[in-house]
């Protein structure tokens, strides 16, 4: 199979940050990162997955957590609300299925 990945939580909050830096800066999009996510995957050992999905799908939820939490601290202020313009809509986040997350990893 050739190299392999580590698959510490470490490496896949790391691997995934520099995803969302890279989206966020506009040096990716996100066909290229999903793209990136499958190539790294494809490198992960089999016994391996289970292990690196738990850690993507903990990583995503405190991401989205952490969004969460700034979004509605800043929306708090009156001062940023007064200020805010209005802002096209944007598309809807996908969030892992975590119903699903055995027949993801085995379609990886």
């Amino acid at each position: 199979m050739g190299q392999e990945v580590s698959v510490s939580y470490q490496a896949v909050k790391t691997k995934v940050y520099r995803l969302i830096d890279a989206l966020v800066e506009g040096a990716k999009t996100e066909d290229e990162v999903q793209e990136s996510m499958r190539r790294w995957w494809k490198l992960i050992h089999p016994a391996d997955r289970a292990v690196a999905q738990k850690y993507i799908l903990t990583v995503l939820a405190k991401s989205n957590a952490s969004l969460g939490a700034i979004s509605d601290g800043l929306f708090g202020f009156k001062e940023f609300a007064a200020n805010r313009e209005p802002e096209p809509p944007m598309k809807e986040a996908k969030l892992p299925r975590t119903n699903n997350q055995a027949q993801a990893a085995s379609t990886m």
